[in-house]
């Protein structure tokens, strides 16, 4: 997908550029993972990838990965896949804009590193509580089915 895109940030335009090639394939591999283990869950609903999400009226964005609470439809976790050609716009602009939303929960996905950051929502705004890189296991303690190895999250597809 190299399609541009529109996120509203308080109620300015903004165009944007999907990524293609690895960016897409970490995309899909990581929405694979989600799907394996939401199959039957009723609290929890993974929507397309960059489906429009509100976060505050004004602003919409499009995260690579949203899992939204079933009941409110609220956005719980987001995981934005970092592109190498305009990666301050995901790990600076939009951090503050799921920080000040209140998101429980946002990971970074860099593949320029090969690591997840993963924040959790505390008073104080998101807190890092890990940077998952090698061979360990990215995981959830809400979503305990969900073990995602960062070895194979980063692997070429194939």
């Amino acid at each position: 997908m190299s399609l541009e895109y529109e996120e509203i940030i308080e109620g300015v335009s903004v165009l944007r550029r999907a990524s293609a090639g690895r960016h897409e394939d970490i995309c899909a591999t990581l929405h694979a993972e989600f799907v394996k283990v939401l199959t039957g869950n009723v609290v929890a609903r993974l929507l397309e990838p960059r489906s429009i999400v509100q976060l505050s009226p004004g602003t919409f964005v499009r995260p690579d990965l949203a899992l939204v609470t079933a009941a409110t439809g609220k956005l719980w976790l987001a995981a934005e896949i970092v592109s190498s050609t305009d990666h301050r716009w995901d790990t600076v602009t939009k951090k503050e804009l799921y920080e000040a939303a209140a998101v429980p929960r946002l990971w970074m996905v860099d593949p320029r590193y090969d690591n997840v950051e993963v924040y959790h929502g505390s008073p104080h705004g998101l807190a890092l509580q890990h940077i998952y890189a090698g061979r360990e296991t990215l995981a959830e303690k809400l979503l305990p089915a969900l073990q995602v190895s960062v070895a194979r999250l980063f692997a070429a597809p194939g």
